[in-house]
């Protein structure tokens, strides 16, 4: 919580370091970049984990969410930037 400074919620499921968040424009889905080479999906409201992505040979360093279209971007150490619907 913000206002408060408290916890919310942990999400846990990366096996290395996250190495970036996004909400999605709607703010109904969290998603985390990882060095495992996962794209992690969350319900921002639950916490659940809802898919994930694979694909990147490597570390996933940076995510972004089109504020129109529902498609996400991720770059990863492989120097491949991917697209997701």
């Amino acid at each position: 919580d913000v206002v408060s400074g408290e916890r919310v919620r942990v999400l846990e499921g990366h096996t290395g370091w996250v190495l970036g968040v996004a909400f999605s424009p709607d703010g109904v889905l969290l998603v985390s970049a990882g060095e495992d080479r996962t794209v992690r999906v969350w319900d921002a409201a639950s916490g659940e984990l809802v898919r994930v992505l694979e694909g990147h040979p490597g570390g996933v360093w940076c995510l972004a969410f089109n504020p129109v279209k529902p498609l996400l971007a991720t770059a990863g150490a492989d120097g491949t930037i991917r697209l997701w619907k």
